[in-house]
């Protein structure tokens, strides 16, 4: 099961309990739904660990505990067993940071929807509540196992393109928007042909009147196998399938050869990518606004949840940032996402995707703290390279092979006309501790 967290060291503001809201004060749910000495059993409720600011926290905690679960503004005098036996329960406090207990029995099994209905739902609208934010949470084994998970994962990616341990290099075409499907097509081969081993949409690409999907589709599933005929190597392409008609549209990526299909998880939602796992393909998670909802520190809610949300819906893949280039982000908090969708838990591990303004001369970084298991996701990085997309991505694969036999990228570039000139153009970068 996913570990009981009851050590968080993120940064916390300062208890404002000093000034008390009148209305908070009357509010009945500190005793019933407050008891810090209680230890809930992992395997019977979900822990969510939140960072709150109330002008009185302990008393908002059990507010936002009783609103989130079976309580109102105001105690109840009906159905008073019902009540404590499905209450939430505030366990923990440190200052800001509390942990809520929610009784298994809550929840329908299989359904994140209702999942965050419930335990992110009317929480974040509460009049007395000032900030709060998401930070974890943490499943029984039974809930697990109610969601069937990735249907490849790390291993069955690998399978597939048959790669063994290296890291996979993938792009993104560019510019995202604006080409036809014959050069969309033309960038993906010189991309492939050059070492990539993915290639996939933008997140705001779909069927535009200048590139429509089909024949997108259609165009660079020809051009990923004529250059796995002429490397040797399976290619895998994602198109971008995030629309009302998802399923119809993955379908004919299906019907036409295709493998793997792209959606961006958090605008099309989490029961579109349940529902896409029954395709059998492969699935590539976007994560396209999430900052709109987890960049604030203390508000919000974490990229973890998210994370962990879309390895129980059934993503193969999952971008979760890579603590350099252009993207927020530091080396603690990808790591952190990292673990949490390659930890065992009993569903298959989702393959890291790295991505937001990579090149060759950050991929030494990436690996040192991401290891093998990434992928390592370039577009401009690739196709901004002094002669183009063929020797972008062949640069980017050098500096993978460079990384993986523990070479410097300089003494390397001695010998590889197309990492040097990366190297010379970008230069090389550390990651964000």
């Amino acid at each position: 099961m996913i570990q009981l967290k009851r050590n968080y060291f993120g940064k916390v503001a300062p208890s404002t309990d000093q000034s008390e809201n009148p209305f908070i004060i009357r509010l009945p749910c500190r005793s019933m739904y407050v008891n810090l000495g209680f230890d809930p059993d992992p395997e019977q409720f979900i822990i969510a660990s939140f960072h709150l600011e109330s002008e009185n926290v302990l008393k908002c905690a059990g507010f936002l505990a009783a609103e989130s679960s079976v309580g109102t503004w105001t105690e109840l005098t009906t159905m008073k067993n019902r009540i404590e036996k499905l209450k939430a329960v505030v366990f923990r406090k440190e200052g800001n940071f509390i942990q809520v207990a929610y009784p298994l029995e809550l929840f329908e099994y299989g359904n994140i929807p209702l999942l965050l209905s419930d335990v992110a739902g009317n929480i974040f609208g509460l009049e007395y509540v000032s900030r709060l934010k998401l930070l974890d949470l943490d499943f029984p084994k039974d809930y697990i196992s109610s969601f069937p998970g990735p249907l490849y994962g790390i291993e069955g990616v690998r399978s597939i393109l048959k790669t063994g341990k290296r890291p996979h290099v993938g792009t993104i075409i560019k510019p995202k928007m604006g080409l036809n499907p014959e050069e969309t097509a033309g960038v993906a081969f010189d991309a492939y042909t050059g070492g990539c081993d993915f290639v996939k949409d933008d997140e705001n690409l779909s069927d535009q009147k200048f590139c429509p999907f089909e024949e997108r589709v259609v165009r660079v599933l020809e051009a990923a196998d004529k250059a796995g005929e002429e490397t040797g190597e399976k290619k895998m392409y994602a198109p971008n399938v995030t629309s009302p008609q998802f399923m119809e549209r993955a379908q004919f990526v299906k019907d036409h050869g295709g493998a793997c299909i792209m959606i961006d998880v958090l605008t099309a939602g989490f029961t579109a990518v349940q529902l896409l796992r029954s395709t059998g393909m492969v699935i590539h998670g976007h994560r396209a606004m999430h900052a709109a909802v987890t960049r604030d520190p203390r508000h919000g809610i974490e990229m973890v949840v998210f994370a962990k949300l879309a390895r129980l819906a059934g993503v193969d893949q999952l971008h979760i940032g890579a603590a350099v280039g252009k993207m927020k982000g530091s080396k603690k908090e990808i790591q952190k996402i990292r673990d949490a969708i390659t930890e065992d838990i009993g569903l298959k591990r989702v393959f890291p995707v790295a991505s937001g303004g990579l090149y060759p001369g950050v991929v030494p970084e990436l690996l040192e703290f991401m290891g093998n298991d990434v992928i390592i996701q370039a577009g401009g990085g690739i196709h901004g390279h002094p002669d183009g997309t063929y020797c972008g991505a062949k640069a980017m694969r050098q500096a993978v092979d460079a990384g993986m036999k523990k070479i410097s990228l300089t003494k390397y570039a001695e010998e590889h006309g197309e990492l040097k000139k990366a190297l010379e153009k970008w230069g090389s970068s550390r990651v964000r501790e």
